[in-house]
């Protein structure tokens, strides 16, 4: 299992279209993909649950990545929330 905690850096944080990108790249991978951010855990690979996490610029958002891309889903996933793709 890969945990990793990320900032969100973008500006503009977690809205629809970075999200959408997120969500995206995730189904790539065969992993099980979650996000924390504060008490609530949400799949990685569900839009809904991932706009439903509010995720602002400056928020601290764990990502963790369980299964056999784990590595490659991490790193790639990381990219995305710390706002250095989409």
């Amino acid at each position: 299992m890969e945990k990793r905690n990320i900032t969100v850096t973008s500006r503009e944080g977690m809205h629809t279209r970075p999200a959408a990108v997120f969500v995206r790249e995730a189904a790539k991978f065969k992993s099980e993909v979650m996000l924390t951010s504060g008490d609530t855990t949400v799949n990685g690979k569900s839009i809904m649950g991932i706009l439903m996490l509010a995720l602002t610029s400056g928020t601290t958002v764990t990502l963790q990545v369980d299964g056999p891309d784990e590595s490659s889903a991490a790193d790639a996933l990381a990219r995305v929330l710390s706002g250095d793709s989409g």
